[in-house]
């Protein structure tokens, strides 16, 4: 009986065995860079800090935003990881919220040191 062939044949090598050269940046990115003076972020915080507050249809139009985005932005940034004291108040010019001096409520700080 014969002997099964092989089906490896020979072949040239031609695979290229180098990596290939990977680009250097300029400057190691650093995880607590320099806060950047004019974002979105610091806008509406900016706003809430104001003593008369801010409204809703304000941070929307600051931010090109929709409503949805300016509130889980409240939720999520504002109370949660930054901690901060957010309060509303119902006015004649509508809902307004505002950062209140101290800290925020015990529970948000619990929040924000477990996302930290």
């Amino acid at each position: 009986m014969p002997k099964p062939k092989s089906k490896s044949k020979a072949r040239p090598n031609t695979r290229k065995t180098a990596k290939p050269t990977s680009r250097k940046r300029l400057a190691p990115a650093s995880s607590k860079s320099a806060p950047r003076p004019d974002t979105k972020h610091n806008r509406i915080v900016a706003m809430l800090r104001g003593p008369a507050g801010t409204t809703i249809a304000a941070m929307m139009t600051a931010t090109d935003w929709q409503q949805h985005s300016v509130r889980g932005f409240l939720a999520g940034v504002v109370r949660k990881k930054l901690g901060l004291n957010l309060v509303s108040e119902q006015t004649e010019k509508g809902r307004v919220y505002r950062i209140k001096a101290g800290k925020a409520s015990p529970a948000a700080a619990d929040r924000a040191k477990q996302s930290a």
